[in-house]
């Protein structure tokens, strides 16, 4: 058993394009917002639980439900999980050094 269920065009399609995207969009909008980290721990996790639901309704991957499938689907939804936040925290970071630098530009001295 590998980091993923299904095909590796399938988890580069839709948990790396597609998830990797959300999340980096999710990233940006919490930093745009200036929330809090767990918020976007929170909204990582949502995404998880409907990327996993997509592979599922897709891929004939594997689900939370029926309880049977649970600790296999966990698994998966861990590596899921990993991926979204790493994009997460990258669009996240990105943004909001782009914001400290705009805002407070005169702090900054050129090297």
């Amino acid at each position: 058993m590998g980091l993923y269920e299904v095909s590796l065009f399938d988890f580069v399609l839709v948990t790396i394009v597609l998830g990797g995207g959300a999340a980096w969009l999710t990233g940006r909008a919490t930093a745009r917002t200036w929330s809090a980290w767990w918020k976007l721990v929170l909204y990582v996790v949502l995404l998880t639980i409907a990327l996993r639901f997509i592979h599922f309704a897709l891929f004939e991957g594997s689900f939370f439900l029926p309880p049977s499938t649970f600790g296999q689907a966990l698994e998966f939804a861990l590596v899921d999980f990993v991926v979204l936040m790493f994009a997460a925290v990258l669009g996240r970071k990105l943004t909001r050094s782009r914001q400290m630098a705009r805002q407070y530009g005169f702090l900054h001295t050129a090297s």
